[in-house]
C-alpha cells in the first residue's frame, strides 16, 4: 500500500459521512497517473501554491489601492487568511481540509488589478469598445477557473479536480458551491474580508470599532476579533452533523448588515476608494489598446488567439493577470513620454 492509499483509507476513516473523500473526486479534466504519496486535493493544493497567477497575489490590490503601511492587506495575505478559516471550519466539522484548503488557496486566482475596479474597468471598457454588447461578461470568479484550466503553464493550465474547480467558479455570493468544502471557502471568504478590511480601516484611522452599529456588536461582538470568533464558531455549531453549511438566522443577519455597513462605511468611502477612478481608467485603457494591437501582446497569449480566442478575450486575461505594479509599468511604458536624458 503507497502513502497515498494509506490517506486516502485515513479519509475513510476518519471523515465524515458529508465529506468528499479523495478516492470519490469526479477526477481532472485530463487523467493522470495517481501521486504515490499525495491524494489528489493535496496535489492540487501544490500546484496552486507553485503556480505564477498565485505570486502574482502579493502585488494585487485588496482594498487599500497601494497603501504605504507594511501591515494592510494584499490578495495574497487575504487568501492565507481565507485558507486558515475554512481550515479550522473544516477540521471542526471533520470535512476534508485539503479539499477547503486547495479551493481557499485558488478562490482569487482570476483576480485582476487595483481590486474590484480592475474588474469594473474591464467590463465598462468592453461595453464601450463593443458598443454595448461586449463578448462575455468579465467575473474574477470565472476567469480563475480560466487560469487554472488554460493559462498557467503556458496553456497546458494545472488539471486540478472538479471539486476544487467547482469551488472556484461558485465562491462568490451569488453562486453555490456543489460540495461542503466549498460551501466553507465561501462563507470563510466573507468572514475573512468582513474581519480584515475592518481592521486595515481601523489601521487607516478611516473607522473605529465603535463605528460599527450597535445591533450589530450585540449579536457578533465589538472587536474585530470577537466578530471573526463569533462567525467561526456559529457556522460550526450550526452546521454540526448537517449536509449543509449553515447559521444561526440571527447571526446571518448579522453578518450581512456588517458587511452592508462595510460596503457604505469602506468599499465606497471616498477616502479609502479617491483613487480609484485612475486605476479604472489606466484598465480600460490598456484593453482597449490591445484590442487594437493584438499583435504587441507577450507570445504565449497569442497562442491562446491562434487557438480560436478573441483579441478581447485574451486582452481580458492578459490584463486580469497582472499586478497593479505592472499595470503601471506597462500603462507608462505605452502612454508617457520617456525624459529626455541629454
Amino acid at each position: 500500500m503507497t502513502i497515498r492509499e494509506e490517506l486516502e483509507k485515513a479519509e475513510t476513516e476518519y471523515l465524515s459521512k458529508y465529506a468528499v473523500l479523495s478516492i470519490n473526486s469526479r477526477g481532472r479534466e485530463r487523467e493522470e497517473e495517481p501521486c504515490d504519496i499525495r491524494p489528489v486535493f493535496q496535489r492540487d493544493r501544490d500546484r496552486i501554491i507553485h503556480s505564477k497567477a498565485f505570486r502574482r497575489l502579493k502585488d494585487k490590490t485588496q482594498v487599500f489601492l497601494n497603501p504605504e503601511g507594511d501591515h494592510y492587506r494584499t490578495r495574497l495575505t487575504h487568501t492565507l487568511e481565507v485558507s486558515q478559516i475554512a481550515r479550522t471550519i473544516a477540521k471542526a466539522l471533520k470535512l476534508n481540509e485539503e479539499l477547503c484548503e486547495a479551493i481557499a488557496l485558488g478562490h482569487d486566482l482570476g483576480h485582476t488589478p487595483f481590486g474590484h475596479a480592475g474588474e469594473r474597468a474591464i467590463n465598462a471598457a468592453m461595453k464601450d469598445y463593443f458598443d454595448g454588447k461586449p463578448p462575455f461578461v468579465f467575473k474574477h470568479s470565472e476567469q480563475g477557473v480560466r487560469v487554472a484550466s488554460i493559462l498557467e503553464r503556458d496553456g497546458e493550465g494545472l488539471n486540478l479536480t472538479w471539486e476544487v474547480r467547482d469551488g472556484i467558479a461558485n465562491h462568490q455570493t451569488s453562486s453555490t458551491p456543489s460540495t461542503l468544502e466549498g460551501k466553507v471557502v465561501r462563507l470563510a471568504d466573507k468572514f475573512a474580508y468582513i474581519h480584515h478590511d475592518m481592521d486595515d480601516a481601523i489601521r487607516a484611522r478611516v473607522l473605529s470599532d465603535s463605528d460599527v452599529p450597535k445591533e450589530i456588536g450585540e449579536v457578533l461582538g465589538f472587536t474585530t476579533k470577537d466578530r471573526l470568533d463569533c462567525l467561526i464558531h456559529n457556522t460550526i455549531r450550526s452546521s454540526m452533523g448537517k449536509n449543509d453549511i449553515c447559521m444561526e438566522p440571527e447571526v446571518m443577519q448579522a453578518m450581512l448588515a456588517m458587511r452592508k455597513f462595510m460596503f457604505g462605511a469602506v468599499y465606497s468611502n471616498p477616502i479609502v476608494k479617491g483613487e480609484e477612478h485612475k486605476a479604472e481608467t489606466l484598465v480600460e485603457t490598456l484593453f482597449k489598446h490591445y484590442c487594437d494591437h493584438p499583435d504587441e501582446l507577450p507570445e504565449e497569449y497569442n497562442k491562446l488567439m491562434e487557438r480560436g480566442d478573441s483579441p478581447a478575450r485574451v486582452a481580458c486575461d492578459y490584463i486580469a493577470s497582472m499586478t497593479d505594479r505592472y499595470a503601471i509599468v506597462k500603462y507608462e511604458e505605452l502612454f508617457i513620454p520617456i525624459s529626455w536624458k541629454y
